[in-house]
């Protein structure tokens, strides 16, 4: 499937295993590496949005707490930290690129209001029409207590809130940034012989059964919430692919279509 695609509207999410090291600690050579990637796409003609996760890890980090919180009202606290020391970081690394980076913090209310979400649709319109690059992460400070008790749970983790982002900007990719390659026909981490699957155009209860649980300790997605997000990519038509976050020069090819990781994708 290659494909030279020109002008892509692209939403990169990015999770926390990713951004940060084991301890919680930001990874700053992480960090770097995909403000340059991005900027470049940027700067070839591509608009870009990123969704990140990583507030609550890095507000735990930097308040050196000893692992993820568990306490809401902690995990809240530890969020709005987090918040301002991501922003600063992006701010700066992709300012060293020359671009311009603006902060959109969601809630589900946000998304799921008709009203909301046409204003939401149109700042990222305008944002994009001014050359900045949106940075994107749900509302923990907030929202939080929704989510963890159930009501109002419409967006819940990172994987979906970035799926609902790219359908309100009408974007042509989703790219997923993960810790693992892509979806295998079983646990690799498991099974050193389970074969990445390239392609699926179709979420069937075999696809679905593929899922397994959380991933690093200091996330909270894990395959089920990206095929959740895969979901809302092919019923809304536009392509999702999740990737390694380590191999993120593999952005460019996957710009241009090629087989990269696993993409959900209608048409081959």
């Amino acid at each position: 499937m290659e494909q030279n695609f020109k002008n892509l509207r692209i939403v990169v999410k990015v999770g926390t295993s990713t951004l940060t090291r084991e301890d919680g600690a930001l990874n700053l050579r992480s960090i770097d590496h995909l403000a340059r990637v991005l900027s470049d796409l940027h700067g070839m003609g591509h608009e870009i949005i990123l969704v990140s996760s990583g507030a609550i890890a890095i507000g735990a980090g930097k308040l050196r707490m000893p692992g993820r919180p568990t306490e809401l009202r902690i995990k809240q606290a530890a969020a709005a930290v987090g918040q301002c020391e991501m922003m600063h970081i992006y701010d700066k690394f992709f300012g060293e690129y020359g671009h311009t980076v603006a902060q959109i913090l969601l809630s589900g209310e946000d998304v799921a209001h008709k009203r909301r979400a046409s204003h939401l649709s149109g700042t990222f319109s305008a944002l994009l029409e001014l050359k900045c690059i949106p940075i994107v992460n749900e509302n923990d400070s907030v929202s939080s207590a929704e989510i963890e008790t159930g009501r109002e749970k419409i967006l819940g983790d990172n994987d979906t809130l970035s799926a609902i982002v790219a359908r309100l900007c009408g974007a042509d990719l989703l790219v997923l940034l993960s810790d693992i390659d892509g979806l295998y026909d079983s646990d690799p981490r498991k099974n050193p012989d389970a074969h990445l699957i390239p392609h699926v155009s179709e979420l069937t209860p075999e696809i679905y059964g593929l899922a397994g649980g959380a991933g690093s300790s200091w996330g909270t997605g894990g395959m089920s919430t990206k095929l959740a997000a895969a979901s809302v990519a092919l019923t809304n038509g536009f392509d999702m692919v999740i990737t390694n976050g380590a191999r993120m020069e593999d952005l460019y090819d996957i710009a241009l279509g090629k087989s990269i990781g696993t993409r959900f994708s209608k048409t081959h």
